[in-house]
């Protein structure tokens, strides 16, 4: 059985259930399960681990790899870029979460909605919310980022919204060498096109990545895709 969300997006939605409707939470936590086919989320949390599917990805990645991890809106991209930053902080590395879409409140909301609290991972996390983020800014900011540190960029189409940034293609090929030089982990989040008919196939791919302008994805060495609970992780050819 397939789940219509990932887990935590289930949470939010029993949240908003809960606010909504001015029920207990664990009303809604039950009534969210009893919508997914299971009689409680007791049975639904036990059947579906939380983290499953950021273990799964991550145990796919390597040092030197730059990652497009892509899904409509609500699909859980940005809670999973993040829960991959806190198991690779789980295993002893660093991460850092570059973001051009939200401020560092709302990535603690997220770190609350993983039940994880952001104050923990300051020693090993670091967030950056500035306006000036392309590739050449974060190459500048981890000129001594360790070995396998794990970073997060939200989210690909903004690098370039700026005029005066190079092409995404370009950059997408320095954040590439950048990763290779220092054996980072570089993931990508990126939005879809709303043409994609999750109806006609169960995930997107790469040709369902939103492009203002034509880019060269070549530089990727995996893809990840998000789609009403599941996940699709391929090679770029």
């Amino acid at each position: 059985m397939k789940l219509s969300a990932p887990i935590y997006v289930l949470k939010q939605q029993a949240k908003a259930l809960s606010r909504r409707e001015k029920i207990p939470l664990h009303q809604a936590l039950n009534r969210i399960a009893k919508r997914e086919g299971f009689s409680a989320w007791s049975l639904l949390a036990t059947r579906w681990s939380e983290g499953g599917l950021s273990r799964a990805l991550f145990s796919q990645l390597s040092p030197g790899n730059l990652v497009l991890l892509g899904g409509r809106p609500g699909q859980g991209k940005t809670l999973l870029g993040i829960e991959l930053a806190i198991e690779s902080m789980s295993r002893g590395n660093s991460s850092a979460f570059f973001t051009l879409e939200f401020t560092e409140a709302d990535v603690a909301r997220c770190f609350g909605i993983l039940n994880r609290d952001l104050g923990s991972f300051r020693d090993k996390l670091l967030i950056d919310a500035s306006d000036r983020i392309n590739a050449a800014y974060i190459v500048e900011q981890l000129t001594a980022a360790p070995p396998s540190m794990l970073v997060v960029i939200d989210y690909l189409q903004l690098l370039d919204q700026r005029r005066e940034n190079p092409s995404l293609t370009d950059q997408l090929a320095a954040l590439k060498c950048f990763a290779e030089a220092r054996r980072l982990i570089i993931v990508c989040l990126s939005q879809i096109d709303r043409r994609y008919d999750p109806a006609s196939k169960p995930c997107p791919d790469l040709a369902d990545v939103r492009q203002p302008n034509a880019v060269d994805l070549t530089p990727f060495d995996k893809a990840c895709f998000l789609s009403r609970g599941r996940m699709q992780v391929a090679a770029v050819e």
